[in-house]
């Protein structure tokens, strides 16, 4: 069974959002996650690096604020091992990788900049996501 938390998800969403206006009005850049982490671990200069550090480490160090806002870590439940897990993310990193993009850059920024490429990723983003959580709740029965 999945919970649905719609006032953390409401929240965690406008700080998305704010996030990407953020970086588009100060360093005139999409909030692509993915092209974030590899700019950091290849950056083309100094100052490009040092902002996307910033972002990553702001990301990383979210549930040390948690901790400290509420006295516990964030509880983080799967449905699944973590060899699914690691599965999982081996398929979205090649799914990024063909996609030329994650669902923050494509999903948040490309469809908010109407772009028909983010479009088309983004409906192939949820279309596959549906089929998967299908396939592996009711077909596998995880």
């Amino acid at each position: 069974m999945t919970e649905f938390t719609p006032w953390a998800s409401l929240v965690g969403g406008m700080l998305i959002g704010l996030a990407s206006v953020l970086l588009m009005a100060f360093r005139g850049r999409i909030f692509g996650a993915t092209g974030i982490l590899v700019g950091f671990i290849t950056p083309t200069s100094s100052g490009d690096w040092a902002w996307r550090a910033a972002l990553l480490a702001g990301m990383v160090s979210a549930p040390a604020l948690y901790l400290a806002a509420t006295g516990g870590w964030p509880e983080i439940v799967t449905p699944v091992s973590r060899a699914l897990l690691v599965v999982g993310g081996v398929i979205v990193g090649i799914g990024v990788t063909l996609g030329s993009g994650c669902t923050s850059g494509h999903g948040v920024c490309g469809v908010a900049r109407l772009s028909p490429r983010s479009i088309a990723a983004t409906a192939t983003f949820m279309l596959v996501t549906a089929i998967t959580v299908y396939v592996v709740r009711h077909v596998f029965g995880a």
